[in-house]
């Protein structure tokens, strides 16, 4: 196994760390302040090749891996974003760019990856809902057949960047649970306008992540004609779990970035700090024990998240070490901006220090895009191979 770090992949990682520390820690911090979207960061992002960089080549992308991305993300957000900048990797080259390049038509992948890729056309996700949750199968959104396609009614929570989205990658229900021949069949995806009519949607007020609005979603009939369907109508659950697992990754390369600058501005701080006989605080180990102990939990969950990409890569199962990397990164992640915090005292808990910001955003992962919970309800079951609780 080799860990180092090909000529390509550095010249990608001296690009993603100076377009993250041109928009660095101010920009995020007004961002924040004003709950305005990241279109310039974003745009940046493009322009310099990484929202394509798994993208194959002839759809406008570096035809990279999604290690590749991964180590990109982790630049840009210990540079100043924090973890909140990944998701916008989750909604655009996961949930438009591996839905559209896995599962969907030769005509989408032409016409919309290409756009995707260059910032002109972004996506979202309509999956939770506010009776199933986690529970993706109990979801009760369905899709009714229609001359033509198919129409789509339900209502999802906490969808996020709906607002500033082109496209919506819809999951609905196409044939009864009732009439389902097992449990995990009868779910399809379609990907349709967000502007389309019948789509509604009102934003939900947060504590962190404000740069990316989170929205209640409403599909009164909604539209879909069949050259929407992405991946095999009924068969969609396990294409949805593809693009759910990758989207792991993503969160975890997010988490580790972030984790990463909280320490790196605790350990500035600590540095400078000095509050008894002129020794700085950093040197007491009280405060270094809890920094030391976090680094080691965010080098562990990079490691186990670059192998977990490594094998989405090669075409091999990946689910369990993705689900694992994002247990432990989430955890090391909201430890290290408490630490932070904790080191810095007072002016930790300031907008000045941005700390505060970061512990914000990096909370929100503990409990999504999955919970800790079901990552050890997966964990118990397929990979210790106990009886099931649910």
């Amino acid at each position: 196994m080799n860990f180092d770090i090909n000529d390509e992949q550095q010249m990608m990682l001296d690009t993603a760390r100076q377009v993250g520390e041109r928009f660095g820690l101010e920009y995020w911090r007004e961002n924040d302040k004003k709950k305005a979207y990241p279109q310039e960061v974003w745009q940046a992002i493009c322009d310099a090749g990484i929202a394509g960089t798994m993208i194959p080549a002839e759809h406008g992308g570096v035809g990279l891996g999604l290690l590749d991305l991964a180590l990109c993300i982790e630049e840009l957000c210990k540079a100043g974003a924090g973890s909140t900048l990944a998701q916008m990797f989750m909604l655009n080259p996961v949930f438009g760019g591996v839905a559209v390049d896995r599962y969907g038509t030769d005509a989408m992948r032409r016409d919309w990856l290409p756009a995707m890729c260059e910032g002109r056309m972004t996506f979202c996700m309509a999956l939770t809902e506010p009776d199933a949750g986690t529970n993706s199968l109990a979801l009760k959104t369905r899709a009714d057949r229609v001359e033509g396609g198919w129409s789509i009614k339900g209502q999802k929570i906490w969808i996020t960047g709906v607002a500033n989205s082109q496209k919506m990658l819809v999951v609905a229900r196409s044939t009864p649970a009732s009439e389902a021949v097992k449990k995990t069949y009868g779910i399809s995806l379609f990907m349709v306008d967000t502007d389309r009519e019948g789509i509604t949607h009102t934003e939900i007020e947060k504590v962190g992540t404000n740069t990316l609005p989170s929205s209640v979603v409403y599909l009164d009939n909604v539209f879909a004609a069949d050259s929407e369907v992405i991946g095999t109508i009924d068969e969609g659950w396990a294409q949805l779990l593809d693009i759910l697992n990758s989207e792991r990754i993503v969160t975890t390369a997010g988490l580790v970035g972030a984790g990463q600058l909280a320490i790196r501005l605790g350990v500035d701080y600590a540095r400078d700090r000095k509050v008894f006989n002129g020794k700085p605080i950093g040197s007491y180990q009280g405060l270094q024990f809890p920094l030391a102990q976090t680094w080691a939990e965010l080098e562990s969950a990079k490691l186990l998240n670059l192998k977990a990409a490594s094998n989405f890569d090669r075409g091999l199962p990946f689910a369990s070490e993705s689900n694992a990397a994002k247990l432990i990164a989430a955890q090391a992640a909201c430890n290290a901006t408490e630490q932070s915090m904790q080191v810095m005292g007072g002016m930790g808990y300031s907008k000045e220090y941005h700390v505060e910001r970061l512990w914000r955003d990096a909370r929100l992962f503990r409990f999504a895009p999955v919970s800790e919970e079901m990552i050890l309800n997966y964990i118990s079951t397929v990979n210790l191979g106990l009886p099931r609780s649910y």
